[in-house]
């Protein structure tokens, strides 16, 4: 069995990022339409160290949970665009000025969005 469908990974990557007030999170499955991955967990961070803080937290909680290690990680040197390629969900945190630049989001726009908050996020009530 993958791990979307024992647990969901790509929801506690939503959440773990929510809980580094990442903006803007979305769950997009794109599973239909790429034969590589089931999800796309995209967010945005403020600045680089907040992308570095969400991509740790993402991480961390994943483990803490008995989820699996990301495959790879990419762009953590500079932190503007890092990918976490965890497999059956991939986890893209952007620092805002390059998320608004590519809107990798408008690519699946066609694509299911998966809702995975029951209540405000943490940035919103901030």
């Amino acid at each position: 069995m993958n791990a979307t469908q024992d647990s969901p990974w790509h929801l506690t990557a939503a959440l773990a990022a929510d809980d580094k007030l990442a903006t803007n999170t979305i769950v997009i499955d794109v599973g239909d339409v790429l034969a590589i991955t089931e999800f796309f967990v995209i967010t945005s961070g403020n600045n680089r160290r907040q992308v570095r803080a969400i991509v740790e937290e993402v991480e961390f909680q994943i483990g803490a949970n008995g989820g699996p290690k990301p495959l790879r990680i990419e762009g953590l040197d500079t932190s503007e665009w890092v990918l976490m390629d965890f497999g059956d969900f991939v986890v893209h945190v952007f620092t805002t000025e390059l998320r608004e630049y590519y809107e990798l989001e408008r690519l699946w726009d066609d694509q299911p969005r998966i809702s995975w908050q029951s209540e405000p996020t943490k940035a919103e009530r901030s």
